[in-house]
């Protein structure tokens, strides 16, 4: 019989963030593994997880060496995408006049597929690090002005009214009331953005690249290399995942005061 501390130890490693994700995701690689076995799926349909883990080690320099002008691609894109998707949150939400005339495009534009404005980038900028970038900041901009948006919009009025009988200048306003209550719903908006980003680094690199991750994809897939082509889509993974940590982490160090944080805190507790 298990004593109380072990049982409270087990309950903390359980609880901890990482462990349940990687617990189901080793249940989701039996299974593959168990599908494949059971109705004999041939290795040019679907790999085996063992075939992937071996790409993974094997093709491992490769991968890595491909993922760098991925990841430059996408933290370009995605630092672009914040900068000026948070300018325009500022703009459209403190603005009607803008909010009428930009918003409606912005929504507008999100209906045109990015891979099929992808090749102009190549003709307008070639080939290289410019097309992927730019595909990456599109992917990733929209998200950060909408969440702005909200963020800005959701600002309680009695906060400013009481900044302004404060003799608060409208800088001052903003930097101490708006930007800070709105900041949750940036960095909501920033964690879908950088995901998205990484998404859209891959786009340009289909289009027109001779490196990366996207181009791996698109050599592994010409070459029937199935194995190579599930390597390289779990070095993206784990690439989004991280880059999604990374955000989540600024969050926790600017943010500590708000709701979903202090709910952590007392979790843990």
């Amino acid at each position: 019989m298990a004593s109380p501390t072990h049982t409270a130890t087990l309950r903390r490693i359980l609880d901890s963030s990482w462990v349940r994700p990687f617990i189901f995701l080793v249940l989701i690689v039996v299974l593959w593994d168990v599908t494949i076995r059971v109705f004999k799926i041939p290795p040019y349909q679907i790999p085996a997880p063992a075939d992937v883990i071996r790409a993974l080690w094997v093709e491992r320099t490769r991968l890595l060496s491909e993922a760098v002008p991925t990841t430059t691609a996408t933290l370009a894109g995605f630092v672009l995408a914040a900068v000026f998707g948070i300018g325009m949150a500022m703009l459209i939400a403190g603005s009607r006049t803008v909010e009428s005339y930009v918003y409606p495009l912005l929504v507008f534009s999100q209906s045109i597929p990015k891979v099929a404005i992808a090749p102009l980038f190549v003709v307008w900028f070639g080939f290289g690090l410019v097309p992927k970038v730019i595909s990456a900041f599109l992917l990733g901009f929209f998200p950060v002005v909408v969440a702005g948006v909200q963020g800005f919009k959701s600002v309680d009025q009695d906060m400013r009214d009481l900044a302004r009988s404060m003799k608060a200048s409208r800088l001052q306003t903003f930097q101490m009331v708006s930007f800070p209550h709105a900041m949750p719903a940036i960095f909501a908006g920033l964690k879908v953005s950088v995901t998205l980003a990484v998404v859209g680094a891959v786009v340009g690199e289909f289009v027109g690249a001779n490196s990366g991750i996207g181009y791996v994809l698109q050599r592994s897939i010409g070459n029937f290399e199935l194995d190579v082509m599930f390597a390289a889509l779990v070095i993206l993974a784990l690439m989004g995942v991280v880059l999604f940590w990374l955000v989540d982490l600024v969050e926790r160090l600017l943010v500590p005061w708000h709701a979903s944080q202090r709910h952590e805190i007392y979790a843990t507790a």
